[in-house]
């Protein structure tokens, strides 16, 4: 059996088919990400949960809940929680009467605290381990798909709420995701639909967007990779790029938590040194730069998830044919994100003293 379980899959509905247990038993698999279909109501997601954790106890299930446009969960009780921005916008306000100088922005790291434990505390209640969070890129005011993601433009600031927001997120249980490495957010097309391409050097890049991957790499427990080209580094994007993740990720900045690939369904991820690549082609190309585990986003509704059990099959013949190698450390790594501590029952969460004060501190 391999001592690695690198691939995060997707389910199809609002309950597990026959398919999706087979396919989540399968050794291979690590994990699976939720999605906006997988959501009727708290009740039902919280089951969903549960019956994935029957299916092996070790999945990691995760989410991309941010806050502001990117949050899966919106109703039952879930906090519409505020785009990142609002907290550097808050930073950036002038003191109240009688606040000092620094007032605001130690308003603004506590806020962002508040909104990691509400966000944490939330979505542990009803059987979520990790939410894909914070966005570490920095808002140039020229990338849509970033835009108010961002906690702003100065990368000492978006490190520092950052850090607040992962505390709140520790403070509930939960780990954290930075994203996405090195930084998306100076290049103008998104990656979900084109191959965004960064002329900048690796000096500029290393000075600004992804300065807070190295001041923040005590405390990030996994980082993204950005599905972008910068040329002047790598011909490849950073998230296949052994040079961004074992060079600079690893050991120029430091960091020693998992590496997620992001979508592989992406545009950006299906083009590699002007090849088009397979899913399973994606899956060894960023396994094999450094990754530890790689996404396979909305492909349970593609063909009854054929494009899941093809990946599944083919990374199964790599294995024994020699071409990738399971990695014990990048399992450990997966398994240190599984949530600290058991998770604090809905209705117990929404009257303790900890939550509501939480959510009277958000902006």
């Amino acid at each position: 059996m391999p001592t690695h379980a690198p691939l995060i899959i997707d389910v199809a509905g609002l309950s597990l088919t026959a398919a999706d247990r087979t396919r989540l038993a399968h050794p291979l698999v690590g994990g699976v990400i939720l999605f906006g279909r997988n959501w009727q109501s708290r009740e039902q997601l919280t089951t969903l949960c549960r019956q994935i954790r029957s299916v092996r106890r070790d999945l990691l299930i995760a989410v991309d809940h941010e806050g502001g446009r990117v949050q899966r969960f919106r109703t039952g009780g879930f906090t519409h929680l505020p785009p990142m921005a609002v907290f550097g916008r808050l930073w950036q306000s002038a003191p109240k009467k009688g606040e000092g100088e620094g007032g605001p922005a130690l308003r603004a790291t506590n806020a962002a605290t508040a909104a990691g434990y509400v966000l944490g505390a939330e979505l542990r209640a009803c059987g979520v381990d990790l939410s894909f969070t914070p966005v570490l890129d920095l808002d140039y005011g020229e990338s849509s798909v970033i835009g108010d993601r961002s906690f702003g433009r100065d990368p000492r600031v978006v490190s520092l709420l950052a850090q607040a927001l992962m505390l709140g997120l520790r403070s509930s249980g939960m780990g954290n995701c930075g994203k996405h490495f090195p930084g998306h957010g100076f290049v103008q097309a998104d990656s979900h639909l084109a191959i965004p391409v960064d002329k900048r050097s690796l000096k500029a890049i290393l000075a600004e967007d992804a300065a807070p991957y190295g001041w923040l790499s005590a405390g990030l427990d996994a980082v993204m990779p950005a599905h972008v080209i910068y040329p002047k580094v790598d011909t490849r994007p950073a998230g296949f790029s052994p040079r961004w993740l074992q060079d600079v990720l690893r050991h120029r900045l430091g960091f020693t938590g998992a590496i997620f690939s992001d979508d592989l369904s992406m545009e950006a991820a299906r083009h590699i040194e002007g090849r088009d690549v397979s899913f399973t082609e994606a899956a060894l190309a960023a396994l094999t730069a450094g990754g530890d585990m790689v996404l396979l986003c909305n492909q349970s509704v593609v063909d009854s998830g054929a494009p899941i059990d093809e990946a599944i099959e083919a990374l199964s013949r790599a294995v024994v044919q020699g071409n990738w190698v399971p990695n014990p450390a990048s399992e450990e790594r997966r398994l240190a994100l599984l949530p600290r501590g058991e998770a604090m029952d809905w209705d117990a969460l929404m009257v303790s003293a900890r939550y509501m004060h939480a959510l009277s501190l958000l902006p």
